[in-house]
This record gives structure tokens, sequence and C-alpha cells, in this order.
């Protein structure tokens, strides 16, 4: 007599609601109070000022006039700025990693964490990038970052080579084409 098992595959609870918007000058702020704090930017180098993030917006909407994309405000279904996600041109004047090409990526407050909502903004990424004509892009993440490695393996990107980030970080390059 033989016996059979069946195992129902684990039931993944529905993704948030995430919504996407080019960031304005009042982001930059939210920005700035959700990503001062160090365990937000363990792998970027430390909080920064909020000088940086008016800087960072300002480009960003640059970017999206331009390109018809950029890294978005990330908010949840009530309104609230969880951090951001989308994508830009790796910076031609860094010394390293994948100048010239896309570069997507995702940075939320701790609060939002371990809710699903850098998966969901991920996906949305992807699906917005499609829509502007972008057929491939990269994400460099620190080794050490088990939460942004999962979601970019999660979202089928494959890891890449190991690149030297300044200060001796390291960095893997993960790749995907759309």
């Amino acid at each position: 007599m033989t016996t059979s098992s069946t195992t129902s595959p684990t039931a993944r609870p529905p993704l948030p609601a995430v919504r996407l918007r080019v960031p304005t000058d009042e982001d930059a702020h939210a920005w700035h109070r959700v990503f001062d704090d160090t365990d937000v930017m363990e792998f970027l180098g430390g909080p920064a000022e909020p000088s940086v993030y008016e800087e960072i917006t300002a480009r960003q909407r640059m970017h999206d006039a331009q390109l018809g994309y950029c890294l978005w405000t990330l908010l949840d279904e009530e309104g609230e700025v969880l951090g951001f996600t989308g994508a830009q041109p790796w910076p031609e004047a860094k010394a390293w990693g994948p100048v010239g090409r896309i570069e997507i990526g995702w940075r939320l407050g701790r609060a939002a964490w371990g809710k699903g909502y850098a998966y969901a903004a991920a996906l949305a990424t992807l699906e917005r990038l499609r829509g502007a004509g972008v057929g491939r892009v990269c994400a460099v993440i620190d080794v050490r970052n088990a939460r942004s490695v999962a979601v970019a393996e999660r979202i089928g990107m494959t890891p890449g080579e190991e690149l030297a980030a300044p200060g001796g970080r390291r960095t893997r390059l993960y790749e995907l084409t759309l």
C-alpha cells in the first residue's frame, strides 16, 4: 500500500497597494525623515543631511522630464511616504560601477520593512520601465544587504560580478532583461 501526501503551496499575502509619484520639493523633507536612521542607511554610508535629498529630488524631476522615469516617491494606500523606488542612469561621474547603465533601486523607511512594499514597488518600477521602453536594468547591492538581495532575486534579477565600491565596500551587480 502506498500513501501520498499532498502539500499545498504556501499562500502569500496579497501585495500591498503602492503608488509612485515624481518627487516634489516636499518629498525631500519626507525622504530625510524616513531615511534618517542608521539601520536604513547602514549600507549607504549613513544618514544624510536634508540638502542631499533636496538635490536628489530635483535631479529625479529632471530625469522624469527627460527620460520618462526616475526614483519615484513611494506612497502607501493612505498616501504616506514610505521611501522611494525607481530607476536612473548610473552617473558617468562615478569612477566605478556600471557607468551608463540604468540602475533600479528601492529604499524604504524602517516602518515599511517586512510588509511586501519593496517587492510591490520593484514590480511597479519594472512595469513603468517597460512602458518607457527600457530593455535592461541593473542593481548594485552591498553583499551584506540581505533584504535588497532578496527583492532583486524575487523580481528575477541574476547576480553578476562583484564590484569594489568606495571605502572598500563589496557590492554585487544584479541584472535583468525586461
